[in-house]
């Protein structure tokens, strides 16, 4: 049976080092992505234009594991990720230009394994508290100020 913490470790490493190639290495060839907001991808010419999307659009993005829970074949991590936002950002709903603002939110990362390969993997985090720290809406303080006026 693989490792699955140390494969997790590793995928945490390679992020990190926004090294590409060693990610795409991790997943298997019929891998499926999914994150909030409806991006979902298949396979690596997909799994690579998701990942790159997001070392594209955040080039010092970060990833910290706060705790790793490890079942099975699957492993669970809680995270902290951030970045600051200097490069388009492509989503589903159409491309976001830079606006140099930095982010820092928690998330969940489900990888679901099958032998040393990533074959199923889901994030889940705030999208609509990732679109207030970009300034792409406004945040709650702001949007009930100008509610008082």
């Amino acid at each position: 049976m693989a490792d699955l913490k140390a494969l997790a470790e590793r995928g945490e490493r390679l992020t990190n080092e926004h090294d590409l190639g060693g990610l795409l290495e991790m997943y298997s060839d019929t891998a499926t992505v999914e994150a909030p907001g409806g991006m979902r991808s298949r396979g690596e010419p997909e799994v690579r234009r998701f990942i790159e999307g997001w070392l594209k659009a955040f080039p010092d993005f970060r990833v910290r594991t706060l705790n790793r829970i490890i079942s099975g074949d699957t492993v669970v991590e809680e995270v902290a990720v951030s970045g600051t936002h200097n490069g388009i950002f492509a989503t589903p709903m159409g491309d976001i230009p830079p606006t140099g603002r930095r982010f820092e939110l928690a998330g969940v990362g489900i990888h679901v394994f099958e032998g040393e390969k990533i074959n199923r993997q889901r994030f889940s985090f705030d999208r609509m508290e990732l679109m207030e720290q970009l300034g792409l809406i406004p945040t709650p303080t702001a949007a009930g100020a100008s509610s008082q006026r």
